[in-house]
């Protein structure tokens, strides 16, 4: 019965963009009708080797052995088609749950151009999708929303951050770890389930990310199968030039997650070492002054809570692993002039002072961000998710500039050279800004 009805639907043409799969039942008697679907899902986009490259990612249940990308200009008729390679994705889980990741990568686009896409096979397409392409060269204001720590229960900041995004306010997004709660929740479901919620993000904006202490499961699996991010081939860590700012992703995972060996961290290290040093060569300072770095758990914190940074306790991140102290952020950061730095985690907002080694290095009384001496660090985990809000301290440390647990999110915008505007949007008080601040440097460099 079961094969006359699935010959049935296929002269009927009702499973056009499906696959039935027929699995037995514990008596191994075939009675459960599975259908696996080719339709494209999870539609997202980062950027490829430059900001004139852009990488289209996206899952199916079942192999298509095909992937495509359809665009063209708007406005325009005469559209393109551009091919790539698919994965086979299996979930760590008891079920061994299987998708198929695609990814495409659209190269040579006109700057300052907003194309129309549709991604998928002959097997079935995805809804037609938009981007606008930055401008050329180093001399233009980017403008991203930048938080961590959102989940598909919960996630309260993001209607708003839809809405913006549909609206073209951000060239980017960045999320600084922690996705789902968590992505490998109930077979990989739950990661799905976020998945498809960003897409009216991540499908219209490059959605840039890092990892987090959620993502760590079967070695940070799901995170990185899911995420196409550019340079070394793997999403744990890379960088990327926007504008005048040289940015700067990697993962505060590694300081943890030793069951996993210890190469990643050294690799890490080492390749952090180089990208700095050529970041802070005077001739690329002189093209991409600003340099900002985005990870997980933060350096500093200013809650009483978290078993990683906890009061004057030393985290692994900031000083290195213990004892040795080697592998230590702080000091790195510091020698290559890293201007600021973003973090999450911990499920509030917090603007601290400029920074090092637990001294405050503020410009002057006046204007502590004009010409700081020493990086500025934003912790911006409050977009939302199951875990709801953090405490704070009840004695804030001398270096906490500024803080809200309010649900919400950060923008920043490289206006130049000299000047970076940031924003703290509240999604509790309706999108009130509770905190602004501008950083203004007439030099960039080492602080030492």
């Amino acid at each position: 019965m079961v094969n006359l009805t699935l010959l049935l639907c296929l002269v009927l043409g009702l499973c056009f963009s499906c696959r039935a799969e027929i699995k037995p039942d514990s008596n191994n008697n075939a009675l459960d009708l599975d259908i696996v679907h080719y339709q494209p899902e999870q539609v997202h986009l980062a950027f490829g080797e430059n900001l004139q490259e852009i990488v289209v990612t996206w899952s199916t249940r079942s192999s298509t052995n095909g992937s495509t990308v359809n665009f063209v200009e708007h406005a325009q008729s005469k559209w393109s088609s551009v091919s790539g390679s698919w994965e086979r994705f299996i979930d760590g889980g008891n079920k061994s749950r299987t998708q198929y990741i695609h990814k495409v990568t659209l190269s040579a686009l006109k700057p300052e151009t907003r194309y129309e896409y549709n991604c998928g096979s002959d097997l079935g397409w995805s809804a037609i999708y938009r981007f606008t392409t930055p401008p050329l060269g180093d001399n233009w204001s980017p403008s991203l929303a930048i938080y961590g720590d959102m989940g598909n229960e919960n996630a309260q900041s993001l209607a708003r951050l839809q809405r913006d995004s549909q609206m073209g306010m951000y060239d980017a997004i960045i999320h600084v770890g922690d996705f789902a709660y968590d992505m490998d929740t109930d077979d990989a479901r739950v990661g799905d389930e976020f998945m498809r919620q960003i897409e009216t993000v991540a499908a219209y904006v490059p959605y840039m990310v890092c990892p987090g202490n959620h993502e760590e499961k079967y070695n940070f699996s799901n995170y990185r199968a899911r995420f196409n991010m550019p340079g070394n081939g793997d999403s744990l860590w890379y960088s990327f030039n926007m504008g005048p700012i040289h940015f700067v992703s990697f993962s505060t995972e590694v300081y943890y997650f030793f069951n996993y060996g210890m190469k990643l961290l050294t690799k890490q290290f080492a390749w952090l070492e180089r990208d700095l040093a050529e970041a802070n060569l005077p001739e690329n300072r002189a093209k991409r002054p600003w340099i900002i770095t985005y990870g997980h758990r933060p350096m500093y914190c200013s809650d009483d809570k978290e078993y990683d940074c906890n009061g004057q306790l030393e985290t692994y991140i900031r000083q290195g692993l213990p004892t040795l102290k080697w592998f230590g952020l702080e000091d790195l950061f510091y020698k290559h002039g890293v201007d600021v730095e973003f973090f999450a985690h911990e499920h509030f907002y917090t603007r601290l002072w400029p920074i090092y080694d637990f001294k405050v290095y503020n410009g002057s009384a006046e204007a502590p961000y004009t010409n700081p001496k020493a990086p500025i660090q934003i912790i911006t985990g409050s977009a939302g998710c199951n875990e709801n809000r953090e405490p704070f301290s009840k004695v804030l440390p001398e270096w906490n500039a500024f803080h809200s647990n309010d649900y919400g999110y950060t923008r920043l915008k490289a206006h130049n050279a000299t000047h970076l505007y940031f924003e703290q949007v509240s999604d509790d008080k309706d999108g009130k800004i509770v905190d602004s601040f501008w950083v203004i440097k007439d030099k960039h460099g080492a602080y030492m």
